[in-house]
């Protein structure tokens, strides 16, 4: 079994439906995708993708501000009524991103600041982005204790001291399509150094799909060829990195584990 660890399905253009949303999911499950994490990015979309999602007990959502829309604005207060509710099993997608919004650093700041304080808050794992931003993402989650409830840096792209440090915070590092491409020679030797018990496997749907499906909108189902490499780049068999990365998430995405039963 797989799970599908971080993924927009409310933003696949294949799935304009709940038909072709359904297509899209039994496409998954053929391929062993159990469940799906489906990210939040701006609060202002999390109620319709929370009716959407509604009907999919495989489905657990996030809620949370990514730091490329900290310009919409972040009210701490509609983001903790909407982490009340009983899918809701992360704070995030949020972060800082330098590389491309340099220009809202010091937004990005404090919208992130807030974001962590209200997981701690709320005793709910972090989803964090970050990109050309190490020093201050580490500062930021020192700084406002993340360590008391962890989380996960998402489609990770950094080197292996911005992972170590991450993990002695007790967060987790998440493979995405990124690995698969042929510039990513620096990840794959971060992925090798890994332990097991830290590593989760991601799409980021509809973003990034991997090799052997670049040029196609990414989906759930492809986390399948992304836990596959991982397995051929560690020297594991895939049925061990599904275990163990399955296991990851619901160590970490407690109230997940429960919905699920576990």
């Amino acid at each position: 079994m797989l799970i599908d660890s971080h993924c927009h399905l409310d933003r696949l253009k294949g799935a304009p439906d709940k038909a072709s949303l359904d297509q899209i999911i039994q496409q998954a499950h053929a391929r062993d995708v159990a469940y799906f994490l489906c990210v939040n990015v701006r609060q202002q979309g999390f109620e319709a993708m929370r009716e959407r999602m509604a009907t999919y007990e495989q489905v657990f959502l996030s809620c949370g501000v990514h730091p490329l829309d900290v310009q919409e604005g972040l009210d701490v207060a509609q983001i903790k009524a909407f982490a009340n509710d009983s899918k809701v099993v992360a704070i995030g997608e949020t972060g800082l991103d330098y590389f491309y919004a340099n220009e809202t650093k010091a937004m990005q700041q404090q919208c992130f600041e807030q974001q962590v304080a209200l997981a701690v808050e709320v005793n709910k794992p972090l989803i964090i982005h970050t990109r050309d931003a190490r020093e201050d993402t580490l500062a930021i989650l020192r700084n406002g204790h993340a360590d008391k409830v962890a989380g996960v840096l998402h489609c990770f792209t950094e080197d292996w001291e911005m992972a170590k440090a991450a993990m002695d915070l007790g967060f987790y590092i998440s493979v995405s399509g990124i690995a698969t491409f042929k510039n990513a020679g620096q990840l794959r030797s971060v992925i090798r150094k890994v332990p097991q018990d830290r590593l989760l496997v991601e799409t980021d749907a509809p973003y990034l799909a991997p090799v052997p499906h670049r040029g196609q909108e990414n989906q759930p189902a492809f986390v399948r060829d992304i836990a596959e490499f991982v397995a051929e780049l560690r020297g594991e068999k895939y049925e061990e990195v599904a275990a163990y990365t399955t296991g990851n998430f619901f160590r970490l995405f407690k109230d997940a584990a429960r919905l699920a039963g576990r």
